[in-house]
């Protein structure tokens, strides 16, 4: 791609005419694209073939990557639903007269253009475009490699849609998939109003360091189940199951499980259902020694310091031993990312103190960590789970791209 301004300053010219859009025509283009994608789910798959073959298939990401029928329709049921949403934008979140009659109101308003940069998440293209057109913010994405053949048919169809209604395609830019294009993003002051990665904490860090214009951090997820005294253990063995192999690949999979030290006798128990999914555990001494005989020997292996604070993002899982609920807390707070943390108990007084001291974006009681999610948390499609405190922090709908403008009404007042 030939002089990069220049194509972001055409994208950041589309942001304007997107705030000036009816929320009819807004809803009309998104419910053709999603018509639209399942039109074109053959092209697109041929497209995922071709990125899929340059994978290894035990690569942790082979998941993410992956496109069949049923997950482009459900990608196409996604945008239908970000298409029937209330719209973000406009909305009068606080307003008041005062005492000289001036009339002031606070009204959400779009962000602008939004950069997102991502790995290998086809998804996250028709998704991020999706959020962002809905609440009237251009987009310009960056993928990964690993994804780029995937990508550019989506954004194929995407354009395509746009045109046909008279809508500037350049609303959407897609960046090479190389790296030389990234730099440029990463520092384009007044061209793009926020940056947000998504993808490994490798991703998120080189992207907090480089950028020159504000970034919302997603993505990474260091994720903890604690089995306390009080758990219900079958409880316990179904929702550690469903948080670790549902989808292995996806940043709110549970990394470890902190088992009080009483409950030792029930890891067997819990270990069933993930030896079954072929679950590589790793375990400090007393888990390990609860284990050794009834878990297959060779998905069991010594725990190191390196196994916790790891997100595995595959069929990993470390396992320590706590004497208390506080040692559990003291060891979230050590190695958590702040993304998603659940306790297992049947103790209101130690679910509340879980509930209250643990600082997460998602903290949950007696589930699985599997449902931090947009659509689950009712939200729709998200542009992602943010980690941080400001702005936004936990899954991101529509609500997170937005901002506000004060609106102040007069009849010819001065200030003294």
């Amino acid at each position: 791609m030939t002089n990069l301004t220049e194509h972001l300053q055409a994208t950041k010219r589309a942001s304007r005419i997107l705030a000036g859009l009816s929320e009819k025509d807004i809803e009309t283009v998104l419910r053709r694209l999603a018509d639209a994608l399942e039109r074109d789910t053959e092209i697109i798959l041929k497209a995922n073939v071709q990125d899929l073959a340059r994978m290894d298939r035990e690569d942790p990401k082979f998941d993410r990557l992956l496109l069949n029928r049923e997950r482009i329709h459900a990608i196409a049921d996604d945008v239908r639903t970000v298409a029937g949403l209330s719209s973000p934008v406009g909305k009068v979140l606080e307003e008041r007269t005062r005492p000289n009659g001036l009339k002031i109101s606070k009204v959400s308003t779009p962000i602008g253009v939004i950069g997102i940069i991502y790995e290998a998440r086809p998804n996250v293209t028709v998704d991020s475009f999706s959020l962002c057109f809905k609440s009237r913010n251009a987009c310009v994405l960056k993928g990964g490699s690993d994804a780029s053949f995937s990508n550019e048919a989506l954004v194929v169809c995407i354009h395509r849609v746009l045109r046909e209604a008279s809508i500037p395609a350049e609303a959407l830019l897609l960046l090479p998939s190389d790296r030389t294009a990234v730099g440029e993003m990463l520092h384009a002051r007044g061209l793009i109003d926020v940056v947000i990665p998504r993808g490994s904490q490798k991703l998120i860090d080189f992207v907090r360091e480089e950028a020159t214009i504000p970034v919302i951090e997603t993505g990474a997820g260091i994720v903890h189940i604690y089995v306390d005294k009080s758990a219900d253990i079958d409880m316990a063995a179904s929702v550690i199951f469903n948080a670790k192999t549902r989808r292995p690949s996806v940043c709110n999979t549970v990394d470890t499980v902190l088992v009080h030290e009483s409950r030792l006798g029930d890891l067997p128990r819990i270990g069933e259902l993930l030896a079954a999914a072929r679950v590589r555990i790793f375990a400090d001494k007393p888990a390990f020694d609860h284990l050794r005989g009834s878990y297959d020997s060779s998905l069991l292996e010594p725990a190191k310091e390196e196994h916790f604070g790891t997100e595995f993002l595959s069929l990993k899982l470390s396992i320590a031993t706590v004497k208390s609920l506080d040692e559990a807390l003291a060891h979230i707070q050590r190695y958590s990312s702040g993304h998603s943390e659940s306790i297992i108990a049947k103790d209101q007084e130690a679910i509340g103190r879980f509930l209250h001291e643990v600082d997460a974006a998602a903290v949950y009681a007696n589930a699985s960590t599997a449902f931090t999610d947009g659509a689950q948390f009712g939200l729709g499609a998200e542009i992602g789970i943010s980690t941080q405190k400001l702005h936004a922090r936990g899954p991101m709908g529509l609500e997170a791209l937005t901002s506000y403008k004060w609106i102040v009404r007069g009849s010819g007042q001065i200030r003294p």
